[in-house]
């Protein structure tokens, strides 16, 4: 229930207007001195304070000060009459929500007071949303960053289709979803699809939705996820996984605004800011005629190019330690850190997998971990034989044959170890399963017959 607080020296009016608002629902108090105004305000949490001008012991400029300072969520009306309103405008940009001239309206009163409490709902939900965001997500002080958050700040209010390109692994959504908060579409829905993990022939019922009876197996009218993501943002993950007939309907969506679901030749209009993701370059596959140029040039209306871990050496012990406290608080753990042979391995390793593979990392240490330090008897074999052979190239040391012959064995173990987690990790889908190794299909099966890994499972 909403709490509203008056404060006028105009006693029958005061109680007029506590009466009034008390009869539509709210929780009402009345002061009639700026003096027991503060007393209230310190005291209670109000929605929205109606502060007459002109007080005998204060004013609105004093009050509004006031309140800032101790209930900033608080939204204050000023009420003044026709010779105050210059000073009322100026409080307004001082931070006051609006002001009306006596002598006042009830209805107006309560009109004002309902439009203020609808945009302290959409600044609570709006700061909410901030802060779970911030929670879950570092830009890291890497220049290349610096340069993409950037390109963020500045894209995010207008309404451009942005194209984010960065391999797997690399923070894609989360800067889809920086961009979305900062817009002006962050109290509407952010819908996360990926293409990829769409087969072609149900992509168009996915992404538009159906009617019952379209094709075997509609038993019921589907909303798809462009219909879901009305008035907000739809992120589109790998979007050059999708197949001609899917991308030729995603044009057309881009282009009239409009959507058919599968089965309806009636349009359905949608208002949707697209921003797409691809791990590749899709321009490339424009040359090769794996993408659709047009479709291409609507997506590409933006382009943020997010750099790879590697690129950004300088983020790794911000994300490791971030991704610590997380682990922490996940398993109940007390973890402080990493040991300096962790630090090594963790600036010399590749990070094919970037951030995400960062992150199970860490969390697989953690969990681990039987002290409060990550050591290297923790980390996965890959990493460790990383480290090894590229210490010895810059070394120049002398290797024994035996070691090499240990080593390229280990390699090979190892090899079909990522790829079997790979495996489980997407379900045995193939084709899912190439992306998180980020290699092609073709190399995929060609590693499944060396390490005589079943294909068919």
């Amino acid at each position: 229930m909403r709490k509203i607080l008056i404060i006028d020296d105009d006693t029958y009016m005061c109680n007029l207007l506590v009466d009034f608002l008390q009869q539509k629902g709210y929780t009402v108090k009345g002061a009639f001195t700026g003096k027991s105004g503060r007393r209230l305000v310190r005291m209670n949490d109000f929605d929205v304070v109606l502060c007459d001008f002109r007080l005998p012991d204060s004013d609105g400029e004093d009050i509004l000060k006031f309140i800032r300072s101790v209930k900033p969520a608080t939204s204050v009306i000023i009420m003044t009459a026709y010779s105050d309103i210059k000073m009322a405008v100026s409080l307004i940009k001082s931070g006051a929500f609006d002001y009306v001239t006596k002598p006042v309206q009830p209805e107006e009163i309560l009109q004002l007071i309902n439009n203020a409490s609808e945009e302290k709902d959409r600044n609570d939900k709006k700061n909410k949303v901030n802060t779970s965001f911030n929670n879950n997500f570092i830009t890291g002080k890497s220049s290349r960053m610096k340069e993409v958050m950037k390109h963020v700040s500045a894209i995010s209010p207008t309404e451009v289709t942005v194209l984010i390109e960065g391999e797997t692994g690399s923070g894609k959504e989360y800067i889809a979803r920086a961009i979305h908060i900062a817009s002006n579409r962050s109290d509407k829905p952010f819908i996360a699809v990926d293409c990829g993990a769409i087969p072609g022939e149900i992509a168009n019922s996915e992404l538009f939705g159906h009617v019952k009876g379209a094709f075997t197996g509609a038993i019921n009218d589907k909303t798809g996820y462009y219909e879901q993501a009305n008035g907000g943002t739809l992120f589109l993950d790998e979007v050059g996984n999708l197949l001609p007939e899917n991308q030729l309907k995603l044009l057309r969506a881009l282009e009239d605004k409009f959507i058919n679901k599968v089965g309806d030749n009636k349009p359905i209009r949608v208002d949707v800011r697209i921003i797409a993701a691809s791990n590749v370059n899709l321009l490339d596959k424009t040359r090769s005629s794996e993408f659709r140029e047009d479709l291409y040039h609507r997506l590409n209306g933006f382009k943020i190019r997010l750099p790879s871990l590697r690129q950004r050496r300088a983020d790794i012990m911000e994300f490791t330690d971030f991704f610590i406290k997380k682990a922490n608080n996940t398993f109940n753990k007390n973890v402080k850190g990493i040991d300096h042979s962790v630090k090594d391995l963790f600036m010399q390793y590749k990070w094919y997998g970037n951030i995400r593979e960062l992150k199970n990392i860490i969390f697989r240490a953690v969990l681990l971990s039987r002290t409060d330090l990550i050591t290297s008897d923790l980390l996965p074999e890959e990493i460790k034989i990383n480290y090894l052979s590229s210490s010895q190239e810059i070394t120049g040391e002398d290797v024994n044959i035996e070691d090499i012959t240990e080593l390229k064995e280990a390699v090979v173990l190892t090899e079909k170890e990522v790829i079997m987690n790979a495996l489980v990790r997407s379900g045995y889908n193939k084709s899912k399963a190439a992306r998180l190794l980020n290699i092609d299909r073709k190399t995929l099966y060609n590693k499944l017959r060396l390490h005589k890994i079943d294909p068919l499972k």
